[in-house]
């Protein structure tokens, strides 16, 4: 498909869905879209598919999208996103976790970090807030 200007491919977009609405509305979702498209995700320090690599792997690969368009976006706008990372720092080891704190220090912004496992989240200990949750109940560690 050759190269053209965005505003054509919104224009296309936009004409796709006003005459595919009844349609989407009788399958109770859009039937074509850029929501259907596959990215294929190459680990570039062993040369293989993202599916082959570790869980590790993948999960710090995951990662470095979401900090690469967060990065984008605080670009763009001159404002750090807020990020809600779930479990984040699972199947991570530790140079990976000391990896993704450092670049989210330099994103700046306000990350919001869960997971089950308090001591993964040690080493920022000190400068960030941590919280406990427990069923009705929210409260700051000391």
């Amino acid at each position: 498909m050759p190269l053209e200007p965005a505003v054509a491919v919104e224009d296309r977009y936009r004409t796709l869905l006003r005459d595919n609405r009844a349609r989407d509305a009788a399958a109770g979702r859009t039937l074509e879209g850029p929501h259907l498209t596959d990215l294929s995700v190459t680990y570039a320090d062993k040369q293989i598919a993202a599916r082959e690599a570790s869980t590790g792997e993948q999960k710090a690969l995951l990662i470095g999208l979401v900090l690469a368009h967060a990065g984008l976006l605080a670009e763009m706008s001159g404002f750090a996103p807020v990020l809600l990372l779930d479990e984040v720092v699972a199947h991570l080891d530790p140079a990976r976790r000391a990896a993704l704190y450092a670049e989210l220090e330099k994103l700046g912004g306000q990350p919001w970090m869960t997971g089950a496992d308090a001591a993964a989240f040690a080493e920022i200990e000190a400068t960030a807030d941590v919280f406990e949750v427990a069923p009705g109940e929210v409260q700051r560690r000391a």
